[in-house]
């Protein structure tokens, strides 16, 4: 994402609408336009409660399409409404918000795959907990009878509109149907940021009481528990609930206690190539809304150092004409595949020093940190984060979490991962490794 705010704040106003018109969506060759860099929002809400109803046995698989190249975004298909209609929507664990672009009427909204969403007249009240969940303590209703919102992403975009209810349609792991009235935004004034892409709208998977997995938590129908498995050959699947893996066979370290609104497993330690680089207390972040992964300046130029000199003598060259990121390296002949070339690279792992049995490491191989591009060359898929406005900020985005079962259990206040084949949705207990 460009300049701007390093963290979007949600801001919730009373809606004064103004026409005005459309806004599109226009095409750039460069995947810097394309690419699903983050929509990092932060919200005043907390962790939902833990009282709640008994939880039935059951999870929720949802399917993944899309991929970090050449499309720049993973995404996930919602039947939403009376009847039910399909919708392709951003998962994304960096926000707690579920909007859908909304011809209430659409004062502005971007290119879709479906026509908007119809909303129904079903509001989420100003005072209702979910509402105030959104926004800051101080707030007050100028609407008492609805739930006006504003979203500012760091990217640039936002989205303005009213929380309503509305019917959602799951097939659960036990083969019951789940058909919940969950909340979501009716979002009927949209400007799209630097990494927009052409969906209906977000899935917000946070740790608030707004976002869909708490939702479903506090009705009782799954466990406050969400996950999602991306694969490098594209697609994968998101889940809600713990009934589709085996807990004993998963790398878990606890939540950082003292930033409760995003998914953080705290401070982190850098190795490449199996060796300490000194770099270390690096606050770490996972974000399923960030297509790449980004270090803060000082450690990414140490990174980088560590690059270049492991590829001093190797049959690579900096290719200056390929901007399809920020760095990227050509051979001989043009690359087709991350196997031509990954012998020229090592792996590097963030370690957490917190792990439930010991230290968890998070393991990032070559081809969970690079992409080849249109031009065959081979690029870099870590970015400096402080240039794009995190500060010091290190997010692990869904390239560093291609084929990995990764998972945020907000019960045990715990991240966890797991090698895993991603390439075919799991039943119930069933762990695919």
């Amino acid at each position: 994402m460009g300049g701007g705010k390093i963290i979007g704040m949600v801001i919730f106003v009373a809606v004064s609408v103004a026409v005005s018109a459309a806004a599109g969506y226009g095409d750039n060759q460069q995947l810097q336009q394309q690419q699903k860099w983050w929509k990092w929002m932060s919200s005043g809400s907390a962790a939902s409660s833990s009282v709640v109803k008994p939880v039935v046995s059951s999870s929720i698989v949802l399917p993944l399409y899309g991929n970090i190249y050449p499309i720049g975004y993973y995404y996930v298909q919602l039947n939403i409404g009376q009847p039910s209609k399909p919708y392709f929507l951003d998962p994304d664990t960096g926000s707690d918000l579920t909007w859908l672009q909304c011809d209430a009427p659409c004062v502005r909204c971007t290119r879709a795959p479906h026509p908007f969403y119809k909303p129904n007249n079903d509001l989420v009240p100003c005072k209702d907990p979910l509402c105030a969940s959104l926004h800051h303590v101080d707030y007050k209703c100028e609407s008492p009878e609805q739930c006006d919102y504003q979203v500012d992403y760091a990217d640039g975009g936002s989205s303005l509109g009213v929380l309503l209810n509305d019917v959602f349609h799951f097939n659960g792991t036990s083969g019951a149907r789940i058909i919940p009235r969950l909340a979501l935004g009716c979002g009927y004034d949209q400007l799209p940021g630097q990494s927009h892409h052409p969906l209906d709208g977000v899935l917000g998977l946070g740790k608030g009481k707004a976002s869909i997995v708490s939702q479903l938590h506090s009705k009782g129908l799954v466990r406050n528990v969400v996950g999602h498995c991306l694969s490098g050959r594209g697609g994968g699947f998101l889940f809600f609930g713990d009934e589709v893996y085996d807990s004993s066979r998963i790398v878990w370290t606890p939540m950082a206690h003292d930033r409760m609104k995003h998914y953080s497993a705290g401070s982190g330690e850098l190795i490449f190539g199996g060796k300490a680089t000194g770099f270390k207390n690096l606050f770490v972040v996972f974000d399923s809304g960030s297509s790449f992964s980004y270090l803060n300046s000082q450690t990414y130029q140490g990174f980088i150092s560590l690059l270049k000199k492991e590829l001093n003598g190797k049959p690579l060259k900096e290719a200056k004409d390929d901007y399809t990121l920020p760095l990227c390296w050509k051979g001989r002949r043009p690359f087709k595949t991350i196997n031509d070339v990954k012998k020229y690279f090592k792996n590097f792992v963030l370690s957490f020093p917190h792990g439930w049995k010991s230290k968890a490491h998070f393991e990032i191989p070559p081809e969970s940190y690079l992409i080849i591009s249109s031009k065959g060359s081979v690029c870099l898929g870590v970015l400096n984060g402080t240039e794009a406005g995190l500060q010091n900020v290190n997010l692990i985005g869904d390239i560093s979490m291609q084929d990995k079962m990764v998972i945020y259990d907000n019960e045990k206040q715990a991240i966890g991962w797991s090698p895993a084949n991603c390439d075919r949705p799991p039943k119930s207990n069933n762990m695919i490794m």
